[in-house]
């Protein structure tokens, strides 16, 4: 039987069947958390998977079904795991959110969890739409690309990897559902990250951003009328996956006939300069591609629990009398 370097099977790193559509991006990164944590060799309880609310928040549910969860309200995992961190520094905190629980509700979280350096790892499954409610624009949404009905969207995108440069974090990387050669060693330099690691994930949804005008798709559905109720059936669609040089342009053709342009970043690139990695990203959005790849890293910055000085014993490991003043001292902060 075949272990990894702690001695533990790919079983291990399995969770419960998944509940997605069939074809799901989504599916396709836990697939590749499953190996990157596998290959890792992290020990099960000492991982904590944080979530909010959306399609992508179910993942935490598929993998590792040993190690700690926890799902909180929509937009408000990071406060759950800076808490999560700052009680155990022993825990290795990975949170999973999608395009809605980060641009648009999760926002203000998102940025100050980025700005005090939180030792987190955080992965944004980012399918452009709201899976839950119908399929509507997200914040992420590319300007000019089309709803299924139609409509058209005007509003300026959100690009969470270039806010991420802006607010300080130091570790930034975007990759592609369908590219695990390139995602499984970003997910594990990113768990060795001291501090917040952002992965921003294109996550193709099958079954509301599948048709000619979307930007982030690629699979089909088909909605079927049930005498007894309204239902949708989801057609199982195949998973696309890519393998192309570094420096190199690939124009992915997706199943509806439409294309995504994704761009590897050059060997040579220099992912420590932030105003290199920002007029990266600015000059492949302008020719409608999705730049992928490590694009920022500072390994020199202090993260939060470092900052504000908290001891190297993780907090839920004290005791009573560590915790409580004693008398003495109360009585000289009492002292008028």
């Amino acid at each position: 039987m075949t272990v990894n370097l702690i001695g533990l099977t790919r079983e291990v790193y399995k969770g419960l069947p998944t509940t997605l559509c069939a074809g799901c991006g989504h599916n396709s990164i836990t697939n590749h958390l499953i190996k990157a944590l596998y290959d890792y060799g992290l020990e099960p309880h000492k991982l904590a998977k944080m979530s909010g609310i959306g399609c992508s928040s179910k993942t935490p549910a598929y993998f590792v079904e040993q190690a700690h969860g926890f799902n909180g309200l929509h937009g408000r995992m990071p406060s759950a795991a800076t808490g999560a961190k700052v009680a155990n520094r022993n825990l290795v905190v990975m949170g999973i959110s999608g395009d809605g629980d980060t641009a648009s509700i999760g926002l203000g979280q998102y940025c100050h969890m980025i700005r005090r350096n939180v030792d987190v790892t955080y992965i944004i499954e980012n399918n452009g739409c709201y899976g839950l409610t119908k399929g509507q624009f997200s914040a992420t949404a590319d300007v000019g690309s089309t709803q299924k009905g139609g409509k058209v969207n005007e509003y300026a995108t959100i690009d969470v990897c270039g806010l991420a440069i802006e607010l300080g974090a130091t570790f930034v990387a975007r990759s592609f559902s369908g590219d695990g050669k390139q995602l499984v060693p970003l997910l594990q330099a990113a768990l060795s990250h001291r501090g917040t690691a952002i992965i921003d994930i294109i996550s193709p949804c099958v079954t509301f951003n599948d048709h000619e005008g979307s930007t982030k798709s690629y699979a089909y559905v088909k909605d079927h009328d049930i005498v007894l109720h309204t239902a949708d059936y989801i057609a199982g669609g195949r998973e696309i996956t890519v393998d192309y040089e570094p420096g190199t342009v690939r124009d992915v053709e997706l199943d509806d006939g439409s294309h995504v342009l994704l761009r590897k970043l050059d060997i040579d690139y220099d992912p420590t300069n932030a105003g290199l990695a920002l007029g990266v990203i600015h000059e492949a959005g302008a020719r409608g591609e999705f730049v992928t790849g490590l694009l920022y890293v500072d390994t020199h910055a202090r993260d939060l629990c470092e900052r504000e000085r908290l001891p190297k014993r993780s907090l839920v490991e004290l005791d009573e009398e560590a915790l409580r003043i004693s008398r003495s001292d109360w009585d000289a902060l009492m002292r008028p």
